[in-house]
């Protein structure tokens, strides 16, 4: 099927617009990375506490990468209700619910504020601001309405990037360097597009076609891995589970090398900076894994941030084509809505 057939399900199957979003990617990113946050440089914390849920919380997962590779405070993600019963008001709590509503994001922020805690939030409206407003010490920071949180992924990591560099929790990239690196992903934005772009996000998506889908990667692309399972279980409402190497060579590995009859495809992501022995131990899995179905995704860019920031892009582009192939409204996600209004029912 030529890529034309895409863009004519694009225009019948994307009703919301999901397409039209991922190509403003790289400017959403842009301009939020470089909004001015009147934040006073301020290490003197024990670690930062990252808050959220499914599309709004995945973002934390790259920062606490970045803290982990380079060096800073310990970045620690919570996706629950509550906090973990270690939290102390020396953690500074950065709270992300796109809509503002998330319950179990707000639930945290509430017993945070009420223990004396510092919480900078991030939200495009909802109940957050209200919450954060009733106590001092607190900061709200803005970002726009009208998308899927997931679709939002530009605004939401440029605007965490804008909060950690702005508090020198995180070494801010020189503004040429930044100028680069948008400028690469740009380019890299037009040809993951299946309009106008190189046809790899659409060749690999025609071979994920009711397949299983497995994901490897090393430790440093866990988060965009992560990102690529949400977006194919959200948007292209397939599943997919990913896995990180060495931990997987201990477990999983075994699964993979049986004689299942059943259609699996695997995406091994790889990256300039892992360690020499996991890249050995992908290397191995490869040559010897039989099964036809094996992708390599090589996560371009100069920088770590680079890197992991195209790699969800390029999950954006994958997911959205599967997606369109598969007959499915990328933007759909009846059981998630449905499930909050039983929540709130019981309330």
């Amino acid at each position: 099927m030529p890529t034309s057939s895409l863009s004519s399900l694009e225009e019948s199957l994307d009703e919301e617009g999901m397409c039209e979003f991922t190509r403003s990617f790289v400017d959403d990113l842009e301009a939020a990375m470089c909004m001015k946050i009147d934040l006073s440089p301020d290490s003197d914390w024990t670690g930062v506490l990252f808050l959220g849920m499914g599309g709004s919380g995945s973002s934390g997962r790259f920062l606490k990468t970045i803290s982990d590779e380079e060096g800073g405070l310990p970045f620690v993600v919570w996706t629950d209700y509550g906090l973990p019963n270690w939290w102390g008001p020396d953690w500074l709590i950065i709270a992300t619910s796109y809509s503002g509503n998330t319950e179990e994001t707000l639930d945290g922020v509430k017993e945070a504020l009420e223990s004396g805690g510092t919480v900078i939030g991030i939200s495009s409206g909802g109940r957050m601001p209200e919450v954060l407003g009733a106590y001092q010490g607190t900061m709200h920071i803005s970002i726009p309405s009208g998308q899927m949180p997931r679709s939002a992924f530009g605004h939401i990591l440029g605007s965490q990037l804008a909060v950690c560099w702005s508090l020198g929790i995180l070494n801010r990239p020189s503004e040429e360097e930044i100028i680069r690196m948008i400028s690469r992903l740009r380019e890299s934005s037009k040809k993951l597009d299946f309009v106008g772009g190189n046809g790899m996000s659409e060749t690999l998506s025609r071979n994920l076609v009711d397949m299983e889908i497995g994901i490897v990667c090393p430790s440093i692309l866990e988060a965009p891995a992560y990102r690529l399972t949400c977006q194919i279980n959200e948007n292209s409402e397939a599943f997919a589970k990913y896995s990180v190497v060495p931990e997987m060579n201990h477990n999983e590995i075994v699964a993979w090398y049986n004689e299942s009859k059943i259609d699996r495809a695997l995406i091994i992501m790889l990256c300039e900076g892992m360690d020499d022995r996991t890249d050995s131990r992908i290397s191995w899995m490869e040559e010897n894994l039989d099964r036809k179905n094996v992708w390599k995704i090589f996560c371009e860019g100069g920088t770590l941030l680079e890197r992991m920031v195209y790699a969800a892009h390029l999950s954006d582009w994958v997911s959205i084509s599967l997606a369109l192939i598969r007959g499915v409204n990328p933007t759909s996600m009846d059981p998630i809505p449905e499930l909050k209004k039983h929540l709130s029912d019981i309330q």
